[in-house]
């Protein structure tokens, strides 16, 4: 794309130079802050109260805010969001400098960890600052201090003082056209992308459900498995309670020494240390259950979400967990493993839990026990596994293809923002 004409020398370090005809201000000059306290007394139980988790950027997502709860807490919120509100979340390891563009009226609070960036004279450009904010991460870090309980902060009278590179007001507006285009265009595509990941996942299932509950021979002769949920099944697989081919384990650990493995729904059961997010872990690991690899590890609590997994590795993991060992050792634990994620067997999970409270239901072990197992041959498990492998390298690359094209593409649009924002390119 064109450049300007001419540049001159901003004083900005991070901004660099800027073209001749544009000036740089204050935004303290631009736009006012509201702070806490403006909000009304009163406010209905069913009042939005937005909090960092809703700032995604370009658009507020309503679909995690939180909803308050009494008349007092009302008092801890900052006022009505109005258009052309720039939300910035102001603390928050991970999510502080994430900020957003309000399109419309909302009627709703954003709490204490979220500041509010409004023009209350008709002065600020909100759009065009919007983007610089949204890109410029340099001028934001510059901006944070250590907070007394470790926590870090956006300083305020820090960020009222960062300069804004502003052009001719008509500037501002084509700019601002420009980049509303240019981002819907890369978004759309974006989602285009996405919706590829989840068809793609969807075939992979797919695929995988009919491999563990029919087999992989189309032409195999079919019967009647006996039981309403599971229907025809080869006629050659066998239908046996969980009892006859798991027994449960409840070993447990004296010095809790042994390696301790975490729950992961991308990685399964594997040692904590090898997850790049760090789970809470307890300080003592004495009296937890023991495991063997190729044991099948449940959560108790989430078995009918399909938190489950074959373990890894010998291990040691909560004395809330379920621990199966397979009784016949020639048979394959994957297979049981992805069986139970098929849809009819997590349907019969959440069938079977048991509980008082909606999140504490519990699949027990004499429950799962009762649950018939769908058993084919040793060897056609040992096919089907090596299927399933199979699939998930084929389309587990396919996958890494498209994520890495939308990683691009994010990349491209916060390039294109800030060259445009920052006088880099002409528009």
């Amino acid at each position: 794309m064109q450049r300007y004409e001419s540049y001159k020398p901003s004083g900005v370090e991070w901004l660099g130079d800027i073209p001749c005809h544009w000036e740089i201000k204050q935004l303290r000059w631009l736009a006012d802050f509201v702070e806490r306290g403006t909000a009304p007394t009163y406010a209905d139980n069913g009042m939005l109260v937005i909090n960092q988790a809703c700032l995604s950027t370009y658009e507020l997502n309503l679909s995690k805010a939180k909803y308050h709860q009494s008349k007092e807490d009302v008092r801890n919120f900052r006022g009505f969001l109005k258009k052309g509100d720039i939300l910035i979340a102001s603390t928050g390891r991970g999510v502080l400098g994430k900020c957003c563009f309000v399109n419309s009226e909302i009627e709703g609070f954003v709490d204490s960890h979220v500041s509010i960036v409004r023009d209350s004279k008709d002065r600020l450009p909100a759009k065009f600052v919007f983007y610089l904010l949204s890109t410029q991460y340099e001028m934001i870090n510059a901006c944070l201090s250590q907070g007394s309980t470790n926590q870090t902060e956006l300083q305020r009278d820090s960020f009222r003082k960062l300069p804004i590179p502003l052009p001719p007001r008509a500037e501002q507006d084509s700019i601002v056209m420009f980049l509303d285009q240019k981002t819907a265009e890369i978004d759309t595509a974006i989602a285009k992308k996405k919706r590829l990941i989840e068809l793609l996942q969807e075939q992979k299932s797919i695929l995988i459900n009919q491999a563990v509950t029919r087999g992989l021979n189309p032409d195999v002769a079919m019967r009647d498995s006996g039981v309403d949920w599971i229907g025809e099944i080869p006629a050659h697989w066998f239908v046996i309670p969980n009892r006859y081919v798991f027994r449960e384990q409840n070993m447990r650990s004296i010095k809790g020494e042994e390696t301790h493995l975490s729950m992961s729904q991308r990685y399964g059961l594997v040692p904590a240390k090898n997850l790049e997010t760090k789970t809470l872990q307890s300080e003592s690991y004495d009296g937890a259950k023991l495991c063997k690899a190729g044991d099948l590890v449940q959560n108790r609590l989430k078995a009918h979400l399909a938190v489950f997994s074959v373990a890894s590795c010998d291990g040691l993991v909560s004395p809330d967990y379920s621990v199966f060992r397979l009784q016949d050792r020639k048979n394959h634990p994957l297979f049981f493993e992805r069986l139970y994620k098929t849809p009819i067997y997590l349907s019969e999970f959440n069938r079977r839990v048991r509980g008082i409270v909606v999140g504490f239901l519990r699949l027990y072990s004499d429950d799962f026990n009762a649950i018939p197992a769908l058993v084919p041959p040793h060897i056609e498990q040992e096919y089907i596994v090596r299927y399933i492998i199979k699939l998930n390298s084929e389309f587990g690359i396919m996958q890494e293809k498209v994520e890495t094209e939308i990683s691009k593409l994010v990349e491209l649009k916060v390039i294109i923002v800030a060259d445009a924002i920052t006088g880099k390119i002409r528009v």
